[in-house]
């Protein structure tokens, strides 16, 4: 049976939008049937019918203008707004002064309504405020003095638009949690899966390989201990997790779009944080236990790759003077305001004076592939090392005002 692949679309601002359009169509019916009502309080009626037919034609003409964010433009949303406060100033102009005085509606009337909202769903609550103002400016001019009516209309659309404006911002921020949210439930199926396949398949393999080759000794010993470190690497890598996947959305009419995308190599720097875990999990082998947290630890880029760079090395540093047989721990730990990575190993241990030693013959590797790494981040490396009982390596990077290997600062 053929593979269907599923993609989720969420968005909570397409109901606002083909709300906002027919609010628009309503309102201007509206407007349209209060000037035929009132049709005697107009002294210039003919202005006024021009002005209704320019707002009934732009109205119906833009209504694909205000279905998706992405169409209603800025230069959009200026225009449309600027029919409103035509219509506000030049409503002095053709209604009689009983008109005025009695708090009669201006020309647009409540559409203008429309226009202030279409600002706030685009942009949020700043833009909803920045297109009341001169709504509230237009109003005043309109009226000649700050009237009560006045006064009050002014504001509940300030505060409508600014509130409405406000909530889509809410919503957009639990669209990107929920979407987030269905796309770690995703590869988490994803890693259950390909658990299963593995294990049931390579896995299997790898280990009657290691131990076979264990009995046969020789060659095939060497070629068991291969297998058992690839099976120890395998297998981390599969509990490790899949590397998460991002949010994309084409247009932001559909809203949120759950998929998989490219991730970009390790020598490529998008700017995004990376998980340190899928960074040091080619490290574990047979002899390399791994520990690290279910939930992924990000860092800059630049920065895990230099804290995976300085575990390399302190690996390293096992592999010569441990020895081939020696044990070694990666243990990873996700602090509030810092990373830590700890390397131990079951070695002899380094006797007192022999760092300093060998920095003054000109053998630099704990003093610059580790510590300097380590500087270089803003962070540091502590070497524990007792003769006979092994030596540890703690490399803490802080997650505050942390450096960039290349010079600059990382405030993130």
């Amino acid at each position: 049976m053929a593979r269907r692949e599923r993609v989720m679309r969420m968005s909570v601002e397409l109901p606002l939008w083909r709300a906002l359009t027919a609010y628009r169509v309503l309102t201007m019916l509206y407007a349209v049937g209060l000037f035929v009502s009132a049709y005697e309080d107009y002294d210039r009626p003919g202005i006024a019918i021009a002005y209704y037919a320019v707002l009934c034609v732009w109205t119906l003409a833009t209504l694909p203008r205000v279905q998706n964010a992405t169409t209603c433009t800025k230069r959009f949303l200026a225009a449309d707004l600027a029919v409103a406060l035509i219509g506000i100033v030049l409503t002095p102009l053709v209604v009689n002064d009983q008109h005025i005085l009695a708090g009669g509606p201006t020309l647009p009337s409540i559409w203008t309504a429309g226009s202030v909202l279409a600002y706030a769903i685009k942009g949020g609550w700043r833009w909803a405020a920045f297109a009341s103002t001169p709504v509230a400016v237009a109003n005043l001019i309109e009226r000649g003095h700050p009237a009560r009516d006045t006064v009050h209309n002014v504001i509940l659309v300030w505060v409508a638009s600014i509130a409405i404006g406000y909530v889509v911002e809410v919503a957009r921020a639990s669209e990107r949690t929920l979407a987030r949210a269905l796309e770690i439930e995703a590869a988490t199926r994803e890693r259950e899966r390909l658990a299963r396949d593995i294990h049931d398949s390579v896995l299997q393999v790898l280990a009657m390989v290691q131990r076979r080759g264990a009995v046969i000794g020789g060659e095939a010993a060497e070629l068991g201990r291969m297998a058992g470190e690839q099976e120890v690497a395998l297998r981390t890598l599969v509990s490790g997790g899949l590397v998460p996947v991002s949010r994309v959305s084409e247009d932001e009419a559909e809203g949120a779009v759950v998929r998989a995308v490219e991730v970009p190599e390790d020598g490529e720097d998008d700017g995004g944080p990376v998980d340190l875990r899928s960074l040091l999990a080619p490290f574990a082998a047979a002899r390399v236990s791994l520990a690290e947290p279910g939930a992924p630890v990000l860092l800059p880029p630049a920065a895990a790759r230099e804290l995976a760079a300085a575990v390399g090395a302190a690996l390293d540093n096992v592999r010569r003077h441990a020895g081939e047989e020696a044990q070694a721990w990666i243990l990873v730990e996700d602090e509030p305001d810092a990373v830590i990575v700890s390397v131990r190993d079951d070695g002899p241990g380094i006797p007192e004076g022999r760092l300093a030693q060998a920095e003054g013959e000109g053998r630099l590797g704990v003093a610059l592939s580790i510590r300097g790494r380590l500087r270089d981040l803003g962070g540091s490396a502590e070497l524990i090392s007792m003769p006979g009982q092994g030596t540890e390596v703690e490399l803490t990077v802080p997650k505050k005002d942390m450096k960039d290997p290349r010079g600059k600062a990382d405030t993130r």
